[in-house]
């Protein structure tokens, strides 16, 4: 193919066709990618079970449809400021560099003026329509994420997703108190489950991310103590969460549609994480958090379904 110049001098192809450059995602899509949206569905989704296991019935629709849109914003606001505040980590890590800030698509004073935007509305919403121990709670889990976690824990300890883990675990008790405006036990025994969930969880993704965190500085627990060391801990991590998943059926909160499901669901669990233990294979880590996910969904909407087929419950 050649180059020739055209009458007006100016640089034309002869025999190439055009091909279009690389369209930049619409603006709209760059903040809701600050947002971490897959993240964030998955809070929400929590929260909602939680709103609807604090009812015998449907709950009050202000709660059910205000109490998760302003919870939802919290965490959309608590992602957007992770955003800021890891913009430097996110440009090391093969992961996060083609995020909206390390790329420059957008400056850190419009996502600063977003997340004000997401945390003034969850707030207002939940303080205003919902009520005053929901909005406080909410507020202190997203401190608890956005400044307690991504300032200090991550840089600070190997054990920061274990610490820090209680702003994540936080949402069903949200969810709860919204319906009841008070702090059920069991509410707290959803919290303990995502509690315990998310060492392995998260961990799994850390050891196939373990490069990334080593070159960023951050001491993530395979960074630490090494890859068969996280590998153990994964394994002892989801043996506790194979007990404290049955709680809910010891203590009566839930029946039997819940039992089976969280007994498939921990055998799924399990084995993936003792082959996580006794072999190398490089996809497994990743497996194993995708897999996590998708355990956690299918939990709490064993018990959702549980709730409202309560002629299937029967006595531990």
């Amino acid at each position: 193919m050649i180059e020739g110049q055209s009458s007006s001098g100016k640089t034309r192809d002869v025999g190439r066709t055009p091909v279009a450059a690389p369209r930049a995602p619409a603006r709209w899509r760059r903040y809701l990618e600050l947002t971490k949206p897959r993240v964030v569905s998955l809070i929400t989704f929590t929260a909602i079970v939680g709103t609807l296991l604090a009812s015998p019935a449907l709950p009050p629709l202000t709660a059910l449809l205000c109490g998760n849109l302003g919870i939802a914003l919290a965490a959309a606001c608590a992602a957007t400021l992770n955003h800021v505040l890891d913009r430097r980590i996110d440009e090391q890590m093969a992961r996060t560099r083609g995020r909206p800030l390390p790329t420059g698509q957008l400056t850190e004073r419009n996502a600063l003026l977003f997340a004000a935007l997401l945390g003034v509305s969850a707030m207002a919403i939940l303080s205003f329509l919902v009520n005053l121990l929901t909005a406080a709670l909410t507020f202190l889990s997203l401190i608890g994420y956005a400044v307690i976690y991504t300032v200090w824990l991550k840089r600070a300890t190997s054990q920061n997703i274990v610490i820090g883990g209680a702003a994540g675990a936080a949402p069903p008790v949200l969810g709860w108190t919204a319906v009841t405006d008070s702090v059920d036990p069991n509410a707290l025994l959803l919290f303990l489950i995502i509690f315990v969930w998310t060492p392995p969880h998260f961990w799994a993704l850390a050891i196939a991310r373990r490069d990334d965190y080593a070159r960023a500085g951050i001491p993530m627990l395979p960074v630490t103590h090494g890859i068969a060391y996280t590998r153990l801990q994964v394994l002892l991590y989801t043996v506790l969460l194979t007990v404290v998943t049955l709680m809910p059926y010891l203590t009566r909160m839930s029946g039997l549609i819940y039992l089976a499901a969280a007994l498939i669901l921990n055998a799924g669990f399990l084995y993936y994480a003792l082959a996580l233990k006794i072999t190398a294979r490089a996809e497994l880590p990743m497996r194993v958090f995708r897999f996590s996910v998708t355990y956690l969904m299918w939990l709490f909407a064993a018990l959702l379904v549980d709730h409202y087929l309560p002629a299937f419950r029967g006595s531990p």
